[in-house]
C-alpha cells in the first residue's frame, strides 16, 4: 500500500495547490484537545469529533476482577468442569490469558474468588427477601423459603456451577475456606428465624398444654437445610416433578411440625 508523500506531491511529481496547502479543517488531535484551534472545520465536523466515544474504556481493577468471576461463573453454567479452563475463560471475558494472571495469581485463586461470589449472591439474596417481609417470625420463613425457590436459585444452569464447586471442594482448601466463611451467614440466618417461629409457637397462653423442651436448633436447622437442598436439586433435576410453591408448601409444613412438639 503507497503512503502519501507529506508534502502533499502527486504520483506525478507535481505538487497540488489544494493539497499541498494546508488544510484548514484539519488539525492534530493535541490541539483540538486543547481548544486552540479556532476558524477551522465546521460546526457539525466539530460537535461528531467531540461526541465520539473513546476507543477504549479503562476499567477499575475491582471492576476487571468482578468482570472475570463473572465470566467464570459462566463458563462453569455453560460448559461444566470444561469451563475451568483460563483460555475459555478469557475468551468469555474478552481479555488476555496475561490480563487474568495480572488480577489472580493463579487459576485456584480465580475459581475460588467466583465461589465466594456465588455462595455471597445466594445468602444475599435470601437476607434481602427476608429483610423485605412483613414484620412476623412467620412471614419472614415464608419470605426465605419462597426466594429459596424462585430464579436465580432455582435455575438449572446454576445446578452445574454448583457441581463444579462440590466436585472441588474435597480437594481444594480454597474452596473449603470460602465455605466456611460463606456458610456461617446462610446458617445464621436459618437458625435466627427458627429462633423466632419457636419462640412465637411457644409463647405462655391459658389455654395451650405445656410443652417440652425447644428442639436442638443446631439440629433443626441441618434438617431444614438437608429438605431445602433435596427439594431444589430435585427439582434442578426433573423441573416438571413438582412446582416451586408446592416446595414451599412442604417445608412450612415441616417448620409447623417442629414447632409443635
Amino acid at each position: 500500500m503507497r503512503r502519501r508523500h507529506a508534502s502533499g506531491r502527486g504520483r506525478d511529481g507535481r505538487c497540488g495547490s489544494q493539497r499541498g496547502a494546508r488544510d484548514t479543517e484539519r488539525f492534530s488531535p493535541r490541539a483540538a484537545a486543547a481548544g486552540g484551534v479556532s476558524g477551522g472545520g465546521s460546526p457539525s465536523r466539530k460537535r461528531a469529533a467531540r461526541a465520539r466515544p473513546p476507543r477504549f474504556e479503562r476499567q477499575l481493577p475491582q471492576q476487571r476482577r468482578q468482570a472475570l468471576i463473572d465470566a467464570t461463573i459462566e463458563c462453569l453454567k455453560r460448559y461444566g468442569h470444561e469451563g475451568l479452563s483460563i483460555r475459555t475463560i478469557s475468551a468469555q471475558a474478552g481479555v488476555s490469558v496475561g490480563l487474568i494472571n495480572h488480577h489472580f495469581p493463579n487459576k485456584n485463586q480465580l475459581i475460588a474468588a467466583a465461589y465466594r461470589h456465588f455462595n455471597s449472591e445466594l445468602v444475599g439474596g435470601l437476607q434481602a427477601a427476608v429483610a423485605r417481609a412483613a414484620d412476623s417470625p412467620r412471614a419472614r420463613m415464608r419470605a426465605f423459603l419462597e426466594a429459596s425457590f424462585c430464579p436465580p436459585n432455582l435455575d438449572q444452569d446454576a445446578l452445574a456451577v454448583w457441581v463444579v464447586f462440590w466436585g472441588l471442594y474435597r480437594h481444594s482448601r480454597l474452596i473449603q475456606r470460602v465455605q466456611r466463611d460463606t456458610y456461617r451467614g446462610y446458617v445464621r440466618l436459618l437458625r435466627g428465624m427458627l429462633a423466632e417461629r419457636l419462640a412465637q409457637a411457644r409463647a405462655p397462653h391459658p389455654r395451650r398444654p405445656r410443652r417440652r423442651a425447644r428442639p436442638d436448633l443446631r439440629l433443626a436447622a441441618i434438617g431444614l437445610t438437608a429438605l431445602l437442598d433435596g427439594l431444589w436439586l430435585e427439582w434442578c433435576l426433573e423441573p416438571g416433578a413438582f412446582r416451586p410453591a408446592e416446595a414451599v408448601a412442604l417445608c412450612e409444613a415441616w417448620v409447623e411440625d417442629l414447632c409443635r412438639r
